[in-house]
């Protein structure tokens, strides 16, 4: 039985698609060598009331196969198998795996994308840590929009996934006015964005005859901490291996057509063309794994105004499609300098406690005097940022590898001591304050002022409640200083 520590580390990663897998370990899985026959395999399935089994090479550990009832049944049943053979010869190899650290969010998307109901996880050596299956991750992307999924992942053509992309857009448009919270409103919207984009990356690069190299494409920004809302442009960029500067700019020149060719497509499924250029189609971020190293060193090493600003978005990148293991090591290698390096740190914790409260002495809302838009306050910049940069900077001290807002409070929160309620309390104000996005963003569009709203615009709850959330990041900022003092 599976005690309750594990029950609620599974409940909790029902509520939050950010979590480590390795988290969701109830109990180890079923294991056998390659020499054990089919009726053992079956007899042991029965015994432990089991679905599936992991066939691993037992002096190694790695993992060779798995098979599953449904196996058993089509291999023995219908195909005429023999119960005394191997279960070498009637597993399924090939297995897909994903690192026993990943999270929730990119297992799901691998099991709807690949169409499986299991995944082997791995440690960063190769050998097996356990399996997980469907039933472990009910916040499955798509769970109540299979129809959509299923059709995302049919697409063969571009001109299929623009009209799929409108779907998306009108599904969460529901979810927003069904008033879904906020942070399952960001997973669904971030994963259904992921199917999508992996499928036209891989359309895409069957167009192109690329270098036969490990490549990843990365995105930054809300994209890579899973906080897309309705109104998001792109953010990404392209990493690959190359053994010297001569290479590296000859694999330039051969992945940007294809970069700009992605970039285009994602523009006419509705995900803007970045204003800043910050996109794989910039020969200045497709670069090799040791020129992404030398960028954010030349950030952390001169922290001016320029280098704070690409933190922002750079040092939240994710894997999406290719490599991962580059990303991985290129993110290992950030948090082992980064917290090494005090004078950026303090520089980034300067830059954050500049926020102007949008609220005055006696707890009234102040506004900016934009002309444009008076009377409105910006939720982004104003809001949500605030929580997203010190989050940030818990997470590059801390060692934290976790690149969602939420998850980086929850672990360096847990890291610094912090009260549950406390740490409760500054997640829920996050969490309103994406949600009062998403919700003005369903009415007024993707225009300039998608992020502003007047505040005599809501009702009295959302109003008394913003109020307290606006004073959770004054909370959150006088943590920040304290835990970041000059020495």
């Amino acid at each position: 039985m599976p005690d309750s520590n594990t029950e609620s580390a599974t409940r909790a990663a029902a509520f939050s698609p950010y979590v480590a897998l390795r988290s969701l370990v109830r109990g180890r899985a079923l294991t056998v060598g390659p020499a054990v026959s089919v009726r053992e395999a079956l007899l042991l399935l029965d015994r432990m009331r089991a679905d599936a089994v992991v066939v691993l090479d037992e002096s190694t550990r790695v993992p060779l196969g798995i098979i599953t009832l449904p196996d058993v049944v089509r291999r023995i049943a219908i195909e005429g198998g023999d119960l005394q053979a191997p279960i070498a010869a009637v597993m399924t190899s090939g297995l897909i795996t994903v690192p026993a650290d990943g999270t929730v969010h990119q297992a799901s998307v691998v099991m709807v994308r690949r169409g499986v109901r299991h995944l082997v996880l791995t440690e960063a050596d190769g050998s097996y840590f356990d399996l997980i299956s469907q039933s472990d991750l009910y916040t499955l992307p798509g769970a109540q929009s299979t129809d959509l999924v299923q059709a995302i992942l049919a697409a063969r053509d571009l001109r299929t996934l623009v009209g799929l992309a409108s779907e998306v857009r009108r599904f969460v448009v529901r979810l927003v006015a069904e008033r879904v919270n906020a942070e399952a409103l960001c997973h669904r919207l971030s994963s259904l964005n992921d199917l999508l984009t992996l499928q036209v990356i891989e359309l895409v690069a069957g167009q192109f005859d690329l270098p036969y190299v490990p490549w990843c494409w990365l995105v930054f920004g809300s994209e890579g901490r899973l906080e897309q809302t309705l109104a998001t442009d792109q953010d990404n960029g392209l990493i690959f291996a190359a053994e010297s500067d001569a290479q590296a700019s000859s694999l330039r020149t051969a992945f940007l057509p294809f970069a700009r060719a992605v970039n285009e497509a994602l523009d006419a499924c509705g995900f803007p063309l970045c204003k800043g250029n910050i996109m794989a189609s910039n020969p200045q971020w497709c670069l090799s794994t040791s020129e992404w190293r030398s960028a954010f060193s030349g950030w952390l090493e001169s922290p001016q105004p320029e280098a704070l600003l690409n933190s922002s978005i750079f040092f939240d990148f994710r894997a999406l499609y290719g490599q991962e293991s580059l990303a991985n090591e290129l993110r290992a290698w950030l948090l082992a300098r980064a917290s090494s390096y005090p004078i950026f740190l303090r520089a980034m914790v300067e830059n954050t406690l500049n926020w102007e409260s949008p609220l005055n002495w006696w707890n009234g809302f102040r506004y900016d005097r934009d002309k444009a838009f008076p009377h409105t306050i910006d939720l982004k910049k104003h809001g949500s940022r605030p929580f997203v940069d010190a989050a940030r900077i818990h997470a590059l001290a801390g060692r934290i590898p976790d690149t969602n807002t939420v998850e980086r409070l929850r672990v360096s929160g847990e890291k610094m001591g912090m009260a549950a309620e406390e740490l409760a309390a500054l997640i829920d104000a996050f969490h309103h304050i994406q949600r009062l996005r998403l919700e003005h963003q369903m009415r007024s569009g993707a225009g300039s002022d998608c992020n502003r709203i007047d505040p005599d615009d809501l009702h009295e709850l959302d109003r008394l409640i913003l109020k307290e959330s606006l004073k959770q990041v004054q909370n959150l900022q006088r943590r920040l200083a304290r835990a970041h003092a000059p020495a």
